[in-house]
């Protein structure tokens, strides 16, 4: 297993952004397909995300993300929109777990806030647990082997059809 590294453009947005905002739940039921999805992202929050935002992109963000229902939309709409990972001073639970689930690294990395922004180009080394950005360094805890392997293989669900398979 080799040291991803991701990199990509700040995105900025603060605390509390619950999944009601990024992903719009008039659509829970109605929109099904997950590039379907990715067009409505964060699009109450930030229009011009969906249209700007680059694959690798990294939103950065404050406490509490992802907080609200546990709908699990909200994570495949970033993913499907090609974000690159999210740091965050922290994260609603069931939302972070999700984030693994479909293979989008979320990064608590409390210390990067507020030091960056819109716009920065950060790299991020996921296996050593460091973020380098125009102010310097900062760690966060690295991905444990097993997490990294689940992004590897695209998500929890590719990840245990290959476990049951060997």
């Amino acid at each position: 297993m080799g040291s991803p590294i991701i990199e990509g453009r700040v995105w900025i947005y603060g605390d509390d952004v619950n999944t009601d905002v990024i992903f719009p739940g008039k659509y829970t039921y109605t929109v099904q397909d997950p590039a379907d999805m990715a067009a409505h992202a964060l699009e109450d929050l930030d229009p011009t995300f969906r249209e700007e935002v680059r694959p690798g992109d990294i939103i950065v963000a404050g406490k509490n993300w992802g907080c609200g229902s546990s709908r699990e939309q909200a994570v495949i709409c970033l993913k499907q929109v090609g974000l690159g990972a999210i740091i965050a001073t922290s994260f609603a639970r069931i939302y972070y777990r999700n984030c693994i689930n479909n293979a989008l690294p979320a990064i608590v990395c409390p210390q990067i806030a507020g030091t960056l922004q819109k716009g920065d180009t950060l790299k991020i080394d996921l296996a050593r647990g460091e973020i380098m950005s125009p102010g310097g360094v900062f760690n966060f805890a690295p991905l444990l082997p097993i997490v990294r392997e689940i992004f590897e293989r695209g998500g929890l669900v590719e990840f245990t059809k290959r476990r049951l398979m060997d």
